[in-house]
This record gives structure tokens, sequence and C-alpha cells, in this order.
């Protein structure tokens, strides 16, 4: 098998197939021999990401070949990477008596130039699709790995909690997301980025900082998409509330809070994915914000037209003044529709850029032991209310753990 990922700027890899077979933080082909006598063989070094090890160092590979960075504009060496990568492994497998041999690939849309130049190369092999092969090695966890996503979830709660003791109003979007960063990356946390903050006093959204005075009044959504320890990530999803919210908001919240807890409290072992889905948006239902459970008619924030065509995002000002302090004007309503942001609770948490299974109403897979998943209830109707509450899970022997259990689900209040 030949397992690669790309860089994609920034220090990151394009997917964590390389992370997760050897523990490589880097872009790299690595060669898997399918005897069990031969030693694992990674070519890497192809990029100008420049991460040297540790964190990193491959698990049971043997060599590693540096293949160099290529390009004469930069490095003044005639020649493409790609193609330099494509000859060495190229000659590699030639050099093992792999010239007429099925090799399994495993990799992502960046993959396909070199899949493709070693098709030229080696025209006597057969070539085949292997993604998933690792792919379903990614529904149940092993012990390990929870232990490593529970660790995940722990960063998140601290950083949530640095994130409530510097909330008052006067303070910025910048400087909660920094207490947040601080206290979770102070700890083993991977990344600064990954996760969102959005302020306004009508519901909140997916954001990023961009000065955001707190004020009175106001609706804070922290959503932690992604704090990662040692390559594995939880998902949670914190509001708070400053001051007094209008009776609206306060529905939405109690409303999304009904939604978590409903959906936790039929997760179990055997049980239908479909019917934890379907519990979770019984609070919906019930206060007629929703009319069924069904994920293919219910709307959502990020709808196309009814036909299928795109639809067309609202154009009139919404007053913002700290935006227009920097001398713009916020001139659409995002989202063009109201509804939750997605048509699902949830779906399975892990590794960055492994294909997810869905929390939803025609996911009617079982829930197995060792599967982590983050279960959020989520509802914006733009310039209204809005509100996004989730929580990370462990399916157990014989029940469900939250692994978000160190920050309460229900709203935080700030006095203003």
């Amino acid at each position: 098998m030949l397992v690669h990922a790309d860089s994609i700027g920034w220090y990151r890899s394009s997917n964590s197939y390389l992370r997760y077979l050897c523990d490589w933080m880097r872009e790299g082909v690595l060669v898997v021999p399918t005897d069990d006598d031969r030693p694992l063989t990674l070519f890497s070094f192809f990029s100008s990401s420049v991460l040297l090890p540790p964190a990193g160092e491959p698990v049971l590979v043997e060599e590693i070949w540096q293949v160099g960075t290529w390009g004469r504009e930069t490095y003044n060496r005639p020649g493409r990477g790609t193609d330099k990568v494509v000859q060495a492994v190229a000659q590699f497998l030639g050099r093992q008596g792999f010239t007429s041999a099925q090799v399994g690939l495993i990799g992502d849309t960046t993959s396909a130039p070199y899949w493709a130049g070693l098709a030229r190369e080696l025209p006597k092999c057969r070539f085949e699709t292997a993604e998933n092969i690792v792919d379903r090695m990614q529904r149940r966890r092993s012990p390990r790995e929870q232990a490593l996503v529970r660790a995940a979830a722990q960063l998140a709660d601290i950083g949530i909690q640095a994130a409530y003791h510097v909330i008052r109003p006067g303070v910025t979007d910048h400087e909660i997301y920094a207490a947040f960063t601080f206290a979770q990356m102070a700890r083993g946390g991977e990344s600064g980025d990954g996760y969102q903050i959005g302020i306004n006093s009508t519901g909140t959204h997916c954001g990023k900082p961009y000065g955001h005075v707190v004020r009175g009044g106001d609706l804070i959504n922290l959503y932690i998409s992604g704090v990662t320890y040692r390559g594995y990530n939880a998902q949670i999803a914190r509001m708070i509330a400053v001051g007094r919210v209008t009776e609206k908001q306060e529905e939405v919240l109690r409303m999304c809070t009904e939604g978590v807890e409903a959906a936790a409290a039929v997760a179990r072992p055997g049980a239908l994915i479909s019917d934890v889905a379907n519990a979770s948006f019984e609070p919906y239902i019930r206060r007629g914000y929703l009319t069924s459970h069904d994920s293919r008619t219910m709307p959502y924030n990020w709808e196309a037209a009814e036909d299928g065509g795109p639809r067309l995002v609202p154009r009139r000002h919404v007053p913002d003044q700290d935006w227009e302090a920097q001398g713009r004007r916020l001139m659409h309503v995002y989202p063009a529709t109201h509804g939750p942001h997605n048509p699902n609770v949830g779906h399975s948490v892990s590794m960055p850029r492994f294909s997810n299974y869905n929390i939803a109403s025609n996911n009617h897979d079982l829930l197995e032991e060792g599967m982590t998943f983050v279960l959020h209830s989520q509802w914006l109707e733009p310039e209204v209310a809005g509100c996004n509450l989730g929580n990370c899970y462990l399916v157990t022997e014989d029940g469900l753990e939250n692994l978000s259990c160190h920050s309460p689900l229900e709203t935080h209040r700030v006095s203003a």
C-alpha cells in the first residue's frame, strides 16, 4: 500500500492518514509492504512547510528518504517536486521487486498527480483505491484513542472556563478568543485555530473575532469545532448571555438545551442513530419551530433554494457599530434562511479530515461501544434569536459518557 498526505500550507497536512498510521505530522508517501517481514519506508520533506520532530517521529518506519523541495524560482533547482517524489517512490518499488504488483492507494484529491505519475512509471502495476481500509477503522475508537478524545474534550472545557473568566462588558471578542486559546494550548492543545466565536444581540452565528465589544444584551457562542490533542479532537458548543436577553432568545436557549438532553437520553449501545436524532428535534416540534424530524425536508441555515438552485442572501444594512468603526458596513443578512445550522444533531469526532457519520434521521445504523461524537442542538432565525449548544460523547459498554462534563451545558450568565 502507498499512503499519501500533502502539505496544504500553514504547516497542515491534507488528511490524517499518515498521522493515524505512523504519527507523521507532515507530508509524505508511506510505503507499507503487505509482507510483515519488510519495514515501512517513508518519502517526505518535499514541501517548504518545515516541521521537524518531535512531535511526530514516525512509528514503525525504519527508513525516511528526504526528497527535497524543487523549483527554479525559489530553490534554483529545475524540475517539479511532484515528479521527484514519483521518481523516488517508483525507483524504490522497483528495487523491492514491486514493478508488477497490486498496489493499494490511500490519499485524497491532492494525491491524484502522484498516483497518475506512478501509473506512468510502473505500467505493469495495478493500482486500486484503498482508503476504505483505514476509513472503516474510524467508526469505533480503541481505549487508548478514547483517552485522547477525552483529553481533547478536557482541553476544550479548560478553554471555555478561561473564556468565562474574562467575559464582561467592555471586553473584545479578540480577548475572549485569546483567553480560550492560551488556556487550552498551555496544557497540550496542538492548534490555536479550529473554533469560532460569534457575538451579537439577535442570535449568534459561527464567526471569527473581528473587534466586537461585549455589551449588555449580547449572546456569545463558543463553537469549539476542533481542539486537537495528539492528533485527536473533540467538539463542544456553549452559549453565554450577557445581561438580559429577549424572551424569544430565552425560549430558543431552553429549546436547544432540551434538544441535547433528549438526544443523550436515548443514546446507548444498540440504539438507532435515527432515534437519537429524532429525539433531539422533539422540543422543536413541540414548540412549533419544526413540523418534522425528516432531514430531507427540514429547513437549515445553509440550504439552497427549494429547486436546488442558489438562494439569494438578503441584501440590506445590518447595523454593527464595531464593524462600522473600522470603516466597513454589514450589507447582507447571514444566514439566508432560518433553522438549525444543518439538518442533523451531530456527527462523529476523532481526527481531522476523516469522513464523518452523521446523527441524522436518515442514518439507521446502530450505536456501538467506542463511538465518539458530538450532539449539538442549533437554531438561528436571522436578526431574531439563535443558539448552538453541544456536548462530546463516548458510547460505553452500557451507556453514554459525557466527555465535556467540566462545563455545564446550560447557558452561562454574565451580569451587565
